[in-house]
């Protein structure tokens, strides 16, 4: 009886002690599932980050790919260009021998036109200051002396030459007239061309039409008054009339009306003529 009481305690003791070392393994089970588990989270985590690098990556090396594909074409492009342009050296140096060679004549054509122009305007100067070297001021008032391209343009006021709504020349005119007649008479080669201009008032008088008559009646009475009292030969003067229409500015005023009324004594120098009063222009 005492035998078996402790055989019944000694595995109930057993099985106390294998019912602790079970429950101790299970906790330890646990406790070790729940870090692996841990573990596999993190793991597929990084494997989850690692695949979208991978996929950036790949992303990179294709856009790198296709730049360098570009770079490959545009060197090709690039080098293509050179090659021609190499071809072509011999054929640009000529082009470039020409542009030089234009360039130099047409520097030579300015520096031609510059001196031209120099020589024209000094020619000018010593017509106009050979025509108005007699002329008094006040008689510079009433004369208009201009010279384009070596001819000269005298223009004067018709009160400065004629009687009121005449032909004839006044006693006002003859010392005016008697220092452009000298100036004539200095150079013979010149021609001289008297042209009478009006303005658009109509005339009415006896033996006069109109204004085409009344300005060339004037320019005839210059004319034959440089021939009959200067001496000046006929054969170098011309007379003519343009009535009212070739005017210098408007007939609206009083004013206008005055300066279209005018003579043109238009001088011309030929050529040998030319060449002399070159030679005499002053050195800028």
């Amino acid at each position: 009886m005492k035998k078996n009481i402790l055989m019944v305690t000694f595995v109930a003791g057993c099985m106390l002690i294998s019912s602790c070392a079970s429950k101790k393994d299970l906790v330890n089970c646990q406790t070790e599932n729940k870090e692996l588990t841990g573990k596999y989270q993190d793991t597929k985590d990084r494997l989850a980050e690692s695949n979208a690098q991978l996929a950036a990556s790949n992303a990179r090396v294709a856009s790198l790919e296709e730049q360098l594909a570009e770079s490959k074409r545009a060197y090709a492009a690039l080098q293509g260009s050179l090659d021609k342009s190499l071809s072509n050296t011999s054929a640009n140096n000529l082009n470039i021998s020409k542009l030089v060679d234009q360039i130099n004549e047409s520097n030579q054509y300015i520096r031609h036109l510059v001196e031209v122009k120099t020589k024209s305007d000094s020619l000018n100067m010593v017509l106009t200051n050979n025509l108005t070297r007699s002329l008094s001021k006040e008689e510079m008032k009433e004369v208009d002396v201009q010279v384009l391209k070596g001819v000269v343009y005298i223009s004067l006021a018709d009160n400065m030459l004629y009687r009121s709504g005449s032909y004839e020349i006044n006693d006002r005119a003859a010392e005016t007239l008697s220092k452009i007649a000298k100036i004539i008479m200095d150079y013979k080669d010149y021609d001289v061309l008297v042209e009478g201009n009006t303005d658009n008032v109509p005339i009415s008088r006896e033996n006069i039409r109109n204004n085409w008559d009344l300005s060339c009646l004037r320019a005839s009475s210059v004319v034959q008054y440089l021939q009959n009292h200067y001496g000046v030969d006929p054969k170098r003067l011309t007379a003519g009339g343009r009535g009212e229409y070739n005017p210098i500015t408007n007939n609206n005023t009083e004013l206008g009306k005055q300066r279209n009324r005018r003579t043109q004594i238009i001088i011309t120098p030929k050529l040998d003529q030319f060449m002399e009063l070159i030679e005499q222009a002053p050195e800028n």
